[in-house]
């Protein structure tokens, strides 16, 4: 959005983003540091090709935009979220047999599938406890 902002269109790619203080080419903006030496040596000391950036504002407030921490996202698929339900309303804590399940598409091994069960206890706590309680009468009527 900075970039579009800050953009001509009376002008060339090459320009506008020269004026931005960005690279048009990722390749001669940071050269390999053979080219470098090369380039030292025949220029005696004057730097060819230097630009004026009229727009330097872009890159700062893309730099800050950069910096920002990421935000975290705390939350998980509805499949798997189904999946973790299925699989611990149908066997509890008995993961080798989840692993057996038919529902087990991806093949998970027990440990595997207990991760994810893990997973879904950290991210959605108060859910996992209520959907246990509501486990526990199933239970109680099939004994």
């Amino acid at each position: 959005s900075h970039i579009r902002h800050a953009w001509d269109p009376h002008k060339s790619v090459a320009q506008n983003l020269a004026e931005m203080g960005l690279a048009e080419d990722p390749n001669k903006a940071v050269p390999i540091p053979k080219k470098l030496l090369r380039m030292e040596v025949e220029s005696d000391g004057q730097q060819p090709g230097k630009k004026l950036v009229r727009k330097p504002y872009v890159v700062t407030e893309m730099e800050l935009e950069a910096s920002l921490p990421e935000k975290k996202s705390n939350t998980l698929s509805r499949d798997l979220i189904d999946y973790v339900r299925y699989m611990i309303q149908n066997h509890g804590e008995n993961y080798k047999e989840m692993a057996r399940d038919e529902k087990n598409y991806y093949q998970d091994t027990p440990k595997q599938i207990k991760k994810k069960i893990n997973v879904y206890k950290n991210f959605y706590p108060e859910e996992y406890k209520n959907f246990i309680a509501s486990l526990k009468p199933e239970k109680m009527e099939v004994q």
